[in-house]
């Protein structure tokens, strides 16, 4: 299995386990994310660790906000802040 393969199986089945509302192609057609209006933006990187996963998906749990997926990203957006999950 490719990485990012393997990326995206971790992170839903991590948003499955957690019950996050996740927003993907299957629900919107297009997004349009302004990370120019975000006073801070934090990324995450996925290097074949889950931890960096759950990290990440803990902050939507903590702000009890949205999942975004965006071809390959993931988005939390909360309050003037924006956190991204990719893969290397």
């Amino acid at each position: 299995m490719g990485t990012d393969e393997e990326f995206m199986k971790k992170v839903y089945e991590i948003i499955t386990e957690l019950k996050l509302p996740l927003i993907d192609e299957r629900v919107h057609d297009k997004v349009n994310l302004k990370s120019s209006n975000a006073i801070t933006t934090i990324k995450f990187v996925f290097e074949q660790d889950e931890a960096i996963i759950r990290g990440f998906l803990g902050l939507a749990e903590y702000f009890h906000t949205i999942v975004i997926k965006q071809k390959n990203n993931f988005y939390i957006p909360h309050d003037h802040k924006l956190f991204i999950l990719e893969s290397i």
